[in-house]
């Protein structure tokens, strides 16, 4: 069966999204995970605001960068409920029961299948037990403000570290399942 896999990037405080802009430190140690983690996908995962964010984004840069080449041309899957339409090519609306619908994906025969950003659905899919493993690269960094990837959550959720690595700028990547 395949896996689902969630790649996030995070701060010390737990923001995964803020309006503050560049607080990343991506480098090419960092590209170099990224790339391990993509090679071993075959289909993509996305949330409604992240689908509308990279549908404008990748679809405009070229096959000659790497990611671009990677999200346009794998096939999308969208949990939405507001979404009726997809205009990004191989992207797919998942509108039935969301549970069944991503067992039904993990059953089909393949690699894994990644969820680059969308924390909402990430949280959610980790809470129903669904998600399979969690990848953060947690930057060295307090932002104080912005969107946390369990925001408001009070449930007690118990993981087991799979792997990490300290990366020269800082950086932790750090991968987790449930345990």
């Amino acid at each position: 069966m395949r896996k689902l896999v969630a790649g996030l990037a995070v701060t010390l405080d737990g923001v995964v999204d803020s309006p503050s802009g560049n607080w990343m430190r991506f480098d090419g140690e960092m590209a170099e995970i990224i790339g391990a983690g993509i090679a071993e996908v075959d289909a993509i995962l996305l949330g409604t605001r992240t689908y509308l964010e990279f549908a404008q984004m990748w679809p405009g840069l070229g096959s000659d960068v790497p990611m671009a080449d990677f999200m346009n041309h794998t096939p999308k899957y969208v949990a939405s409920r507001s979404l009726t339409t997809l205009d990004w090519p191989g992207s797919h609306l998942l509108e039935g029961d969301l549970a069944e619908e991503i067992t039904e994906l993990k059953r089909r025969p393949g690699k894994n299948i990644q969820i680059p950003g969308s924390p909402r659905l990430v949280r959610s899919l980790l809470y129903a037990g669904l998600l399979d493993e969690l990848a953060l690269m947690i930057h060295p960094i307090v932002l104080g403000t912005g969107a946390r990837l369990f925001d408001g959550e009070a449930a007690e959720l118990d993981l087991r570290l799979v792997s990490s690595q300290t990366l020269g700028t800082g950086v932790i990547s750090a991968t987790y399942a449930r345990a």
